[in-house]
Formats: C-alpha cells, structure tokens, sequence
C-alpha cells in the first residue's frame, strides 16, 4: 500500500478511536472563551482594522465583539494566538 494511503488509515483509525472516546494518543487543544474586544483593544485597533488585519469579516467580528456569536475552530485558535503575540502574527501576515 502506498504512504498516502497508510497515512490517510492511520488517521481515520485515530479518529474513530477519539470518537469513542479513546483519546489517550490523540493531542487535544482546548482553548477558553475570549474577550475578543479586549483583545482588540490590546492590539490597539479600530473593528476594521483588526478585522482587515487578520483575514476577519467585519460583520463576523462585531457578532463576536457583542457575544452573539463566538468564534470556534481556527479562529479560536487565531485569536488566542493573537492575545499571546499580536506583533508575531501581524509580521508573518505581512510578509506573506
């Protein structure tokens, strides 16, 4: 069988065995809600700025911003590595 087959196994089997519960291989992050405005204001821009900045629409932010909406998956990730280091994102971002 080829690598990529091997590998596309692997992680289905990883995968049914989390979904069942069995997580004792599998790396799991788990990340706390986030004051996105706080964040923002930490980085010390406008909603449109920010929301320009990291690839965000303005709506999706503003519904973050008031709580009727929280961010998941990537963009929990996203923020929450923001909050940490706002400077290092904004660099990678802009040399891409």
């Amino acid at each position: 069988m080829s690598d990529a087959f091997n590998s596309i196994k692997q992680g289905l089997t990883e995968a049914i065995d989390f979904a069942q519960g069995k997580t004792n291989q599998a790396i799991v992050h788990e990340f706390a809600p986030l004051d996105i405005k706080s964040v923002r204001a930490q980085v010390g821009m406008t909603q449109a700025e920010f929301a320009r900045a990291f690839g965000i629409s303005l709506g999706t932010l503003r519904h973050w911003e008031r709580g009727d909406r929280k961010p998941q998956g990537p963009a929990l990730v996203l923020l929450n590595v923001v909050a940490k280091e706002p400077e290092a994102v904004l660099r990678v971002l802009n040399s891409i």
